[in-house]
């Protein structure tokens, strides 16, 4: 289990680093943005008070706006509707683009092999390919944002992430004790 969530911290560290660019946005522009922009000024992420706790994980929505509870294991998770298909994912805010396991982006229709590699991600069990693609849409809970950077690692990472590609596109992304909030 230790192994398996150091592999995953270590390919975020290499997802992130090596992906930089490619989820920020200028501020005022929507969510068709280029993702090439650079200032990150458009979402906060706090944490004020409150421990960890199992409370319900289910998002809420309300009026743009979505709620997730945090986990029993202290994460943040979303199910995601990605180009049709739903995709629980845990949220990563250190994640530069979305990082979808080879399991996920198979079942959301990408044909992994085809994709040419796009670099090396260095993980605990050693260095795995790294594809990128772009997704038409990503949805959780109503909060739709098109073309989408994300990347699909060839390792079993056990869930995937929903990094900054998405993110960043949004107007804010805040926590609050076990409280994550999206708009």
């Amino acid at each position: 289990m230790f192994g398996r969530f150091l592999g995953l911290a270590a390919i975020i560290a290499v997802v992130s680093i090596g992906m930089a660019g490619v989820a920020s946005r200028a501020p005022g522009s929507d969510a068709r943005a280029d993702p090439k922009a650079g200032d990150h000024s458009n979402w906060t992420t706090q944490r004020s008070g409150g421990g960890w706790d199992s409370s319900d994980s289910t998002p809420r929505s309300a009026g743009g706006e979505v709620r997730l509870g945090r986990s029993g294991d202290s994460h943040f998770y979303a199910d995601t509707n990605i180009d049709g298909t739903n995709v629980r994912m845990m949220v990563d805010s250190g994640a530069s683009i979305i990082a979808l396991t080879r399991r996920d982006a198979e079942a959301i229709g990408i044909d992994v092999d085809r994709l040419p590699i796009g670099g090396m991600a260095r993980t605990a069990g050693g260095d795995v390919p790294m594809r990128t693609v772009m997704l038409d849409s990503v949805e959780v809970d109503g909060l739709e944002v098109r073309q989408v950077q994300a990347a699909v690692i060839d390792t079993d990472m056990g869930v995937s992430l929903l990094g900054q590609s998405y993110l960043s596109k949004l107007d804010a992304v805040n926590v609050e004790g076990d409280t994550m909030t999206l708009r």
